[in-house]
């Protein structure tokens, strides 16, 4: 179990307990800001305002989430405008907060990252923009020497949609049929075959964000930053881009969203030809392991309000993939 069972009283207690092992500087006023996997909340001084995540249980553990940090402090050593982690009055990093004898979750305070977030309704040139910073990303992960001590999670084929897939199984999702579950299979094993192309040399598969969407970016005036490295971990550079695209490989914008992201990334990186060709499985991979997150968050206010026609647009992206050799599956019908 993932998802937070915490009620919002008890989360609150939480983030106060939290807020009170910090500097007085940064004790202030909490405001939940949002409760989707992990719990986020503000806090509001007289100075400046800051983001204290509440994580989720049995999903990172304090060794996970101290990895993702020193990935934050590299990355903002190299000037790249990512969630700067504070200490608290122990030198402490990651708190672990116990709320009853069986109950603990992890914590951690950030400086608040300025800039506003751009929505799929914006002009496409936000695409090229998300496709530049990625490629930043992607560089520094060649180059960077992760510490002994680093573990992240990874993502690949079977943790992404597999029956035992980190975010649950496509196959629990209630409105398929026995059809459809057929159709989604034989593209599962169409997309394993092709990966299969794939090693795990550095310069396919490293260190990545995995949820690179224009929600996760911040826009202020010429600086791009960005946030929620919650789920990085291993995998291949690619997913990247069909991250970028979570929800939405069905909406009539989506070729052209995919053609200015590769123009953004090309401006700080190379994409190999191989790559390039994969890059309609490296998408229908990430709608299905969409569609696992749907089925094992079926309750979330999100999946109610794709309803089942995101999963019928599901299958008809998995049809168009398969029809011709390896066809992207992207755009309106």
């Amino acid at each position: 179990m993932q998802n937070e069972i915490l009620d919002t009283q008890t989360l609150y207690l939480l983030a106060e307990s939290a807020m009170k092992q910090y500097e007085p500087q940064y004790q202030g006023t909490l405001k939940l800001l949002c409760q989707s996997e992990n719990a986020t909340f503000v806090i509001y001084t007289s100075h400046s305002k800051y983001a204290l995540r509440i994580h989720r249980p049995n999903y990172h553990s304090k060794e996970n989430i101290n990895s993702e940090l020193l990935w934050l402090e590299a990355l903002n050593n190299e000037g790249i405008s990512v969630p700067e982690p504070i200490a608290n009055q122990n030198n402490e990093y990651v708190l672990t907060l116990c709320c009853a004898p069986n109950i603990e979750r992890h914590a951690v305070l950030f400086h608040w990252v300025q800039g506003d977030m751009p929505t799929t309704d914006v002009d496409p040139q936000a695409f090229k923009q998300l496709g530049s910073i990625t490629a930043q990303l992607h560089q520094h992960s060649k180059m960077w020497k992760r510490p002994e001590q680093f573990n992240r999670i990874v993502w690949n084929h079977e943790t992404m949609i597999g029956s035992e897939g980190h975010w649950g199984n496509w196959a629990s999702v209630n409105s398929l049929t026995a059809t459809d579950k057929m159709v989604i299979q034989e593209t599962v094993s169409q997309i394993g075959h092709q990966l299969n192309q794939l090693d795990k040399s550095p310069q396919y598969y490293g260190l990545i964000h995995a949820d690179l969407r224009l929600t996760n970016l911040l826009l202020k005036n010429n600086q791009v930053g960005v946030i929620d490295f919650d789920d990085c971990g291993l995998s291949w550079f690619m997913h990247d881009l069909a991250a970028a695209l979570s929800f939405n490989e069905h909406l009539p914008n989506a070729p052209e969203w995919v053609d200015q992201w590769l123009n953004g990334y090309e401006k700080n990186a190379h994409i190999s030809q191989l790559e390039y060709a994969l890059i309609p499985s490296f998408i229908m991979q990430r709608r299905i392991q969409m569609l696992a997150w749907t089925g094992s968050h079926a309750y979330t206010e999100m999946t109610k309000s794709l309803g089942n026609e995101w999963v019928n647009e599901t299958i008809r992206l998995c049809k168009q993939y398969l029809k011709s050799d390896n066809a992207m599956p992207l755009g309106a019908a």
